[in-house]
């Protein structure tokens, strides 16, 4: 990178970290209070809206430190969904919206960038089959997308500093990831993204535990769509690596947001149904204090970021069996903290069964072989014993019996 975007990256992060003390008092004027309550962490009220420094921090930079880095027609697109995501967020914050009425401020905000910025899904390569033209679902699977990990990133905004750690770990994957893998017409999207990286760590300080100021849902539905317009800005041709390596980054809030979806439809609740068993809330539960939880879940978010840096370098089997392998041993994490519900551990019972099943064998096995064992020394022992007596009974024909033996 050029020394003068480097400089802008600095100059983000103090503009952020500068604003956020500002948006904080503003969020107590205008009532954006996270009040305590049996499903929060906090104990005291907590201003949030928090993300507003972020964006303002973010789109500063992007219209006047780093303008003539970013196409215009993108910047403009992009800023449109943004406007309206946070928009979305800040009323929510103040006056808390029902479940549809924020998605219908996310869709909005998908339908804006998908028009004006450009921002879609036109082919997906097929690994052994092709590529393939979408038509007429470009527009239902970029939604599904936007909407998806937007809500992803919402969902995990549950204790201090998390959904702000989480982010800038896969923003800084994904900037990684298109900075050596993406065509040289994409540097935009790079810039675009270690931008917002920079204007996140400027106000991580405030946010981490005990935090100051939360993101809200301003800042949480702000940073998942702006990392979903980001990966589906390196998706328009789409491959089954370019589509993995994201969902990867994003292992973290999607594999909680997933989780959830399918607990509450086992157990029959509405899918927007709030509840207090999320990977933060397990992990809690289970004896971690809150810094530690964060910092766990901040590693578990490191290694897939790892994971998802493999793929670029993996031939398509090597990519196939990584996949594998990771679903394999997440679905035994998430059963193992109880994150579908205590008693839902099909593959970790599976497992038990198999090795309970080999053990009884081993022991059923064991317990013959000793049993053998004791037979063959009861017989050995009775005739000897029979062999005593017989000397005794008779002894010159034991004698003879002996030398006999012995030529």
């Amino acid at each position: 990178m050029r020394f003068e975007i480097i400089v802008s990256l600095f100059a983000t992060a103090i503009i952020s970290a500068v604003l956020t003390p500002f948006v904080r008092r503003l969020a107590f004027k205008v009532g954006a209070v996270d009040e305590p309550s049996a499903r929060r962490v906090n104990k005291v009220p907590m201003p949030t809206m928090g993300g507003l420094a972020i964006f303002l921090a973010f789109n500063f930079s992007t219209f006047f430190l780093l303008r003539a880095q970013i196409p215009t027609k993108q910047l403009w697109g992009i800023f449109g969904g943004e406007c309206i995501i946070i928009l979305t967020g800040v009323i929510d914050d103040i006056f808390v919206l029902k479940p549809y009425q924020k998605m219908i401020g996310i869709s909005l905000a998908a339908i804006e960038v998908f028009v004006f910025a450009n921002v879609r899904m036109t082919t997906l390569t097929i690994p052994f089959i092709g590529t393939v033209g979408l038509g007429w679902l470009s527009f239902p699977i970029t939604y599904l997308w936007i909407a998806g990990i937007t809500n992803a990133i919402n969902l995990i905004d549950g204790l201090d500093g998390l959904a702000t750690g989480v982010s800038i770990i896969a923003l800084f994957t994904t900037g990684i990831t298109g900075l050596f893998f993406l065509p040289t017409t994409n540097m935009y999207v790079v810039i675009m993204i270690f931008t917002l990286v920079a204007a996140e760590i400027g106000f991580l300080p405030y946010n981490f535990f005990p935090a100051r100021i939360y993101l809200g849902d301003t800042g949480a539905l702000f940073i998942g769509f702006m990392i979903s317009v980001f990966s589906l800005s390196g998706l328009k041709n789409a491959t089954f690596i370019s589509v993995i390596i994201p969902v990867m980054i994003l292992g973290v809030p999607i594999t909680d947001t997933v989780f959830a979806m399918l607990r509450r439809i086992l157990n029959k609740e509405s899918i927007a149904h709030a509840d207090k068993r999320h990977l933060h809330h397990r992990l809690m539960q289970m004896g971690l204090t809150h810094r530690q939880t964060v910092f766990v879940i901040y590693g578990i978010s490191l290694i897939f970021s790892f994971i998802a840096l493999l793929y670029p370098i993996s031939p398509i089997w090597g990519s196939i069996l990584l996949t594998i392998g990771i679903l394999i041993g997440l679905e035994l994490f998430v059963e193992a903290i109880g994150l579908a519900g205590q008693n839902r551990r099909p593959l970790l019972n599976w497992i038990q069964k198999i090795v309970t099943s080999t053990t009884s064998k081993d022991t059923s096995n064991r317990l013959e072989s000793e049993r053998e064992e004791k037979k063959r020394v009861e017989k050995i022992k009775a005739d000897q014993k029979q062999t005593d007596k017989a000397e005794k009974n008779d002894p010159a024909d034991a004698g003879k019996e002996k030398k006999q033996s012995k030529k």
